[in-house]
């Protein structure tokens, strides 16, 4: 649901920690709200994509977002109030095409789409695995691809297997794919087999896990996998990679059910940033571009 700046290995961790958006306290009060102009280079408005908008989007001219700012280095805040990452620089991109530019308010992950089913915010963009039951719910357009990837402390010291984590202690993000689709199969397994559950530590933001887990209060993490990329090259060596990356999804955007045609022209301006070299620079520029995909597509 993600790529630098900090060289202290535990302080630079807890620092992301404290910096992290997501709380109830930062929703309403505006205090994280990051609107970002059009980004400058190749990108111009297109007047049939900016016909597209939805009326209200049309007259404020911005996007409203709902963003969980807390998953370097998809999306973060900077200085404690400007939503920064990969997430941000690629959609800024793909929101000159209309004209407009992009309101960034950080929420908790999992309150997200709630809010765009209800109207607080027109998009989601906060490093969404497309899935059946998100499909359900919300229009996703795909734009990038992630998979997981486990972390453990530096020499494993604790012996941990991702494909036999029974007993062991692992932290994850709430409402994440990790927390909802991997791990419940992997305690039915720890059931089947007689041995005891994963104990899990589950964290309202992915900073809070990370530092979990430098912190020695859990054992491994799971995440996707730029996101625990990162986590791995930020704590400068205190953490490493556990096995490889697998199950590999698209992101996608998430944009009211009703929309549809909305959201059909989000596809085609991802595919105009593409074109005009903006898709791939924002990618680069976060060292993601393993994750770049070039079939937009509306519910794929």
């Amino acid at each position: 649901m993600s790529v630098l700046r900090r060289t202290l290995v535990l302080s630079g961790v807890l620092v992301l920690a404290a910096a992290g958006c997501g709380s109830n306290s930062l929703e309403n009060n505006g205090s994280g709200s990051s609107p970002s102009a059009p980004t400058s280079g190749p990108a111009s408005v297109d007047p049939a994509l900016a016909a597209a908008l939805p009326p209200k989007i049309a007259a404020a001219k911005k996007i409203v977002v709902g963003v969980d700012a807390s998953y370097p280095p998809n999306e973060s805040l900077e200085g404690g109030k400007t939503v920064v990452g990969m997430d941000v620089d690629l959609f800024n991109a793909v929101a000159a095409k209309f004209g407009v530019t992009v309101d960034w308010q950080p929420a908790g992950f999992d309150t997200i789409i709630t809010g765009v089913q209800g109207g607080k915010y027109d998009m989601g963009i906060s490093s969404f695995t497309i899935n059946d039951k998100r499909k359900q719910q919300v229009n996703m357009v795909s734009y990038f691809s992630a998979g997981t990837l486990w972390v453990t402390a530096k020499g494993n010291p604790k012996g941990v297997n991702a494909d036999d984590a029974c007993g062991k202690t692992v932290a994850v993000q709430k409402g994440t794919t990790q927390l909802e689709d991997d791990l419940p199969k992997r305690q039915a397994k720890c059931k089947t087999d007689g041995k005891p559950e994963i104990k899990l530590v589950v964290r309202d933001k992915q900073d809070q896990a990370t530092a979990d887990l430098v912190a020695g209060k859990a054992d491994a993490m799971l995440a996707d996998s730029p996101v625990s990329l990162y986590a791995v090259k930020q704590t400068n060596g205190a953490l490493e990679q556990l096995g490889e990356i697998y199950d590999a999804a698209p992101y996608g955007y998430v944009i009211p059910k009703a929309q549809a045609d909305f959201a059909k022209a989000i596809a085609e301006a991802l595919k105009a940033s593409a074109a005009d070299g903006s898709y791939k620079a924002a990618l680069a520029k976060w060292n993601n571009e393993s994750g770049a995909i070039s079939d937009f597509a509306v519910n794929p």
